[in-house]
């Protein structure tokens, strides 16, 4: 497939005014210059509708659009599981642990760390969180990005990687996380309208031109196999998405460490102007999340029937676009570009708070002035893009289902991540050995597991290692016998309560959810 001229300009007006819009949400103020708090957390002023807003962006890229697509490509609508559970989790992040970190008014996840615990827990899980986001998310968004380019252009990868890396940078490095949420609303509505148009023209194109409805009616029909939430031992993807464990299992593991403790998420919430509007940007993320696999599921089950040969499953949405018309090919392709630079400059914008305020301030304790704090953390988003940019396609050009290998490779250390802040939060005795312990517990027993019980799960895996990290918490923590922690969390005096709005939006969607587990279980 390749774009037209039409097709081109429109990207090109994409891109131009989008850049055009960062700058001006950016500017600042006569005689004030950006400090820590503007850069990082945009001033702790943000609405609800740009915390809703951008936390999808961040969340749907690349990993998402196309290895998500890929994904289900392979096994069918039961990767929307990832989706689904997700808008519960966000829930529950947004009543019972978004209040905490709000309270202690922290820039980062690791400093909460620090602050419960001591200095060594902060930068052990800060250079964690460092290496997973550049070598693991940066290049995954980075790489898969360059081959949904690739696919609909023709344009080499590597020139395409640049292309990407460039623009996230000039939109972004500037304007720091008030650049990233505030243009976020646009990117959100224009991947919406892009991939609702994507799957309306797949199932169309299925039904031979009769509509919407029989081209979904046609998929059920010719590729029933692919409508299953829940897998059985005997389905071949069992051990990516292990039965009824998707609803009781590790994946509440791996939901709640990406939306309740991950740095790069959780800071839009972080720089809300205060916990009621943070959690109004919670819950329409929630909605959000429950629309999405409309837009990234549905187009890769369509592709088993209008393109079956693929020769790699993460082919199947840039597949799907070769239908579209001119001139709407050129915008469905601007919100997958909008998608993928939005979640590069918003992981960019994660590492260089981390990096300036968790460990270069940790390591370089002199005086330093706000103006060498932002410079320190535009250096090091230009930095981790760069770094990226350079080992992405050595680390993931082998993998035909990207999406699977992102889940695999966090699965061994987010059991420890949500033990940690599980303890700190809820168990007033919870020592910094015990934390520091459960962060060590959680790669050595992930990798045993997975060297000397292969026929596990990773999702089983997950939660038994979420287990044993509690259990080794506890342990540490009580043979310390130091009763409860001079910095513990007195967790009944914070105020977690929620507008009618929220609880009523909370039965919407926990009532969407059990329909649609119902329907295809």
């Amino acid at each position: 497939m390749h774009l037209e001229t039409l097709d081109l300009a429109v990207v090109a007006i994409y891109a131009i005014s989008l850049l055009l819009l960062a700058q001006w949400v950016s500017r600042e103020k006569p005689g004030h210059r950006k400090d820590t708090q503007d850069y990082f957390l945009a001033g702790r002023a943000l609405p609800w509708w740009a915390i809703g807003a951008s936390l999808i962006a961040a969340n749907i890229s690349a990993e998402q659009i196309i290895g998500m697509s890929g994904s289900a490509f392979v096994m069918g609508i039961a990767i929307a599981s990832y989706e689904w559970m997700a808008a519960i989790t966000l829930i529950i992040v947004g009543k019972y642990l978004l209040p905490v970190f709000l309270k202690h008014r922290i820039y980062t996840m690791p400093q909460f760390l620090e602050q419960r615990f001591d200095a060594r827990v902060k930068t052990i899980l800060g250079l964690f969180w460092l290496g997973v986001y550049v070598f693991v998310n940066l290049t995954s968004i980075l790489w898969l990005g360059s081959l949904a380019i690739n696919t609909v252009t023709g344009l080499d990868l590597n020139y395409a990687m640049v292309l990407l890396a460039a623009f996230a940078t000039g939109y972004s490095l500037y304007g720091g996380l008030k650049a990233v949420a505030l243009t976020d609303i646009v990117q959100v509505v224009l991947l919406v309208f892009g991939g609702l148009f994507i799957a309306y023209i797949s199932m169309n194109e299925i039904s031979a031109g009769r509509g919407v409805i029989a081209g979904f009616q046609l998929v059920l029909e010719q590729a029933p196999e692919k409508f299953d939430m829940i897998l059985s031992k005997d389905n071949p993807h069992y051990m990516s998405l292990p039965g009824i464990s998707v609803l009781v299992g590790g994946m509440w593991i791996m939901n709640l460490s990406y939306w309740g403790f991950n740095q790069y998420i959780i800071q839009r919430a972080l720089a809300a102007k205060n916990s009621r509007e943070a959690q109004k940007g919670i819950i329409f993320a929630a909605f959000l999340k429950m629309l999405m696999p409309v837009l990234v599921v549905l187009p890769g089950i369509a592709a088993v029937i209008l393109a079956p040969e693929l020769e790699a499953p993460d082919q199947a949405y840039p597949e799907m676009m070769k239908l579209l018309p001119t001139g709407i090919a050129g915008l469905v392709f601007a919100a997958l570009i909008a998608a993928i630079v939005s979640s590069l400059a918003s992981m960019m914008n994660s590492i260089s708070t981390i990096f300036t305020m968790d460990i270069y301030a940790q390591f370089n304790k002199s005086e330093h002035s706000q103006s060498r704090l932002v410079t320190v953390g535009r250096t090091a988003s230009l930095t981790a893009i760069v770094i990226a940019a350079i080992v992405a396609r050595p680390l993931l050009g082998k993998f035909d289902q990207a999406f699977q290998y992102i889940q695999e490779f966090t699965g061994f250390f987010t059991p420890g991540v949500v033990a940690i802040f599980l303890l700190a939060i809820f168990w007033k005795r919870t020592t910094a050995n015990g934390a520091i312990a459960a962060a060590i517990g959680s790669a050595i027993f992930s990798i045993v597991l997975k060297l000397y019980w292969p026929a596990l799960p990773f999702i089983d895996r997950v939660g038994i290692v979420f287990l044993t990290c509690i259990a080794i918490g506890l342990f540490v923590s009580i043979s310390e016998r130091g009763g409860d922690h001079p910095d513990a969390i007195d967790y009944w005096a914070v105020d977690t309560s929620t507008s009618a709005g929220f609880n009523l939006a909370s039965v919407v969607v926990v009532i969407m959810l059990v329909a649609i587990y119902v329907t295809w279980w």
